[in-house]
C-alpha cells in the first residue's frame, strides 16, 4: 500500500513536472507496457512473470532538459505472487552551453551539463539524490547520447506496522549511466533501438539493523521498436511495438542474483 510519504513524493514530483513543463519547447509523453519475461524475485532465489506500466516523460527548454518515470510493476506469480511495487526516477539536466551562451564541445562530446537526480522506492519508503555531470555526445545516426556520471546518495528509508519495524541505510556510492536511441528503417518502416546502460558501485547497507555489503551492478535495458502506428494508418511517432531486454548483474547488489530476460512492449505516445 502506498504511503503517505510516496504520495508526497509523487505530489512533489508532479508540481516540478508541471511547472517546467509550462517552458517546455519540446516534449515526449509515454505510456509502457511490458508483459512476461521471468525476473528474479531478490531474497528469494525465485523467479516471477511481471507486468510493469510505465509513465514516462522528456522535455527540453531553454536551458536544458528534464526526464522523468514512474513503474508500476505487478507480479503475477511466485513468492510476490499478486503484488505490486511502485518505483520512480527524475533528472533535470542544466546545459552549460546554453547557460553561458558558449560552445562547449571536445572530441565527440557536444554539450556539458550538470544533472540534479532524484530516485524514491515506494516499498522501502526510500529516496536516492544523484547530483552529477551529463556528457551530450554527438554519435553519428544516434537520435541522442548521453553519458551520465553521478553521486549514488542514500537519503534513508524505512518502514514500520504492527509487527515490525525497519531500519534502511546505505553509504554513498556512485553511478555511470549511458542512454541513447538510434533509429532506422527496414524497407518502409520505421524502427529505433534505444535505452540505458548503468552501472552503480557497491556499497554497504543496514537493513533491519543488520549490514550488507552490496555488490556493485550493471543493468543493461535495450528497447527494439517498430513504429506500428505508422504501418496502420495512424500516424507517425504515436504507438509503437516490440520488446525489451532485461540483463541485470547482481540485482539491486545481491551476489548471484541476475535477471536474463525478454518482455513483450507496446508503448502509446502523447
Amino acid at each position: 500500500m502506498t504511503t503517505k510519504k510516496t504520495l508526497n513524493t509523487l505530489l512533489l514530483a508532479s508540481s516540478l513536472f508541471s511547472a517546467a513543463s509550462y517552458a517546455e519547447n519540446w516534449s515526449a509523453t509515454e505510456v509502457q507496457l511490458q508483459m512476461g519475461g521471468d525476473l528474479e524475485v531478490v531474497n528469494t532465489g525465485e523467479t516471477s512473470e511481471a507486468t510493469i506500466i510505465t509513465f514516462q516523460h522528456a522535455g527540453g527548454w531553454e536551458y536544458g532538459d528534464n526526464f522523468f518515470f514512474v513503474d508500476s510493476t505487478r507480479w503475477n506469480d511466485g513468492p510476490l505472487n499478486d503484488t505490486s511495487e511502485l518505483y520512480g526516477e527524475w533528472y533535470s539536466n542544466f546545459s552549460l552551453g546554453a547557460i553561458t551562451g558558449n560552445e562547449i564541445k571536445f572530441g565527440p562530446v557536444k554539450d556539458v551539463g550538470l544533472i540534479a537526480g532524484f530516485n524514491f522506492g515506494a516499498e522501502v519508503d526510500s529516496t536516492w539524490v544523484l547530483p552529477g555531470v551529463r556528457l551530450s555526445l554527438d554519435l553519428p545516426g544516434f537520435a541522442f547520447a548521453n553519458l551520465d556520471i553521478t553521486a549514488y546518495i542514500h537519503q534513508g528509508g524505512g518502514r514500520a506496522d504492527s509487527t515490525s519495524f525497519t531500519v534502511l541505510d546505505e553509504d554513498t556510492s556512485f553511478m555511470v549511466d549511458f542512454s541513447w536511441a538510434y533509429p532506422f528503417k527496414v524497407g518502409n518502416s520505421n524502427w529505433s533501438i534505444e535505452g540505458h546502460l548503468e552501472y552503480i558501485n557497491g556499497r554497504t547497507q543496514v537493513n533491519n539493523f543488520t549490514t550488507t555489503e552490496l555488490e556493485s551492478w550493471v543493468l543493461f535495458q535495450p528497447q527494439v521498436r517498430l513504429d506500428a502506428g505508422e504501418l496502420m494508418g495512424m500516424g507517425a511517432n504515436k504507438m509503437f511495438v516490440g520488446i525489451e531486454y532485461q540483463y541485470w548483474k547482481n540485482k539491486l547488489g545481491e551476489k548471484g542474483t541476475n535477471d536474463n530476460a525478454v518482455q513483450l512492449l507496446a508503448v502509446w505516445r502523447f
